[in-house]
């Protein structure tokens, strides 16, 4: 158990002269309290509380942050310039095909670093399984919803078969 972190913490037995029941802990984790107390059966109940010293995000409040190129707003004259303005055979010689290659990169991220700036999206409150399938079938279920509710007054449009199969897949997805 040591060389996987792992601390066991009841030292008594739950079940006549033997330990069965464990509690079990990474090292980070410190447990208060611990009990063996009165039988449940033919074993006895172990009572403690765990005091966390990790830092766990519960996954349903996790905060994405995503960051990724503007090349709309790029400047890639200036970026062609930039990377047009060294002498690469002096750069590369004497060099092998892999120094070549990390030459040859690390100049292109320099100069995209610098010449197309980035955008950053701030999300909060996203469920780990919450995925773009599932949101695209929300607003799928959403829009035949609003259609069905539009049916009781005008009843050509087919809207009822449509929800409900939207509404299935959204369950299927969301229940794996």
């Amino acid at each position: 158990m040591n060389t996987n972190s792992l601390q066991q913490h009841v030292n008594e037995p739950t079940r006549e002269k033997n330990i069965l029941d464990l509690v079990m802990t990474i090292t980070d984790l410190s447990i208060n309290a611990l009990e063996v107390t009165s039988k449940i059966g033919d074993h006895r109940m172990i009572d403690f509380d765990i005091q966390n010293t990790l830092d766990i995000q519960d996954p349903y409040t996790r905060t994405q942050h995503k960051q990724f190129f503007d090349y709309k707003r790029a400047n890639f004259e200036l970026m062609k310039e930039k990377l047009g303005n060294y002498n690469y055979e002096v750069l590369m010689s004497n060099k092998n095909a892999e120094e070549c290659y990390m030459i040859l990169k690390d100049k292109i991220a320099t100069a995209t670093d610098q010449d197309i700036p980035r955008k950053r999206i701030r999300r909060t409150n996203i469920p780990h399984w919450f995925s773009q399938e599932i949101k695209r079938l929300i607003i799928a279920r959403h829009h035949s919803y609003r259609r069905l509710k539009r049916c009781q007054t005008e009843p050509h449009l087919p809207a009822k078969p449509k929800f409900l199969i939207h509404t299935l897949l959204l369950c299927s997805l969301t229940k794996t």
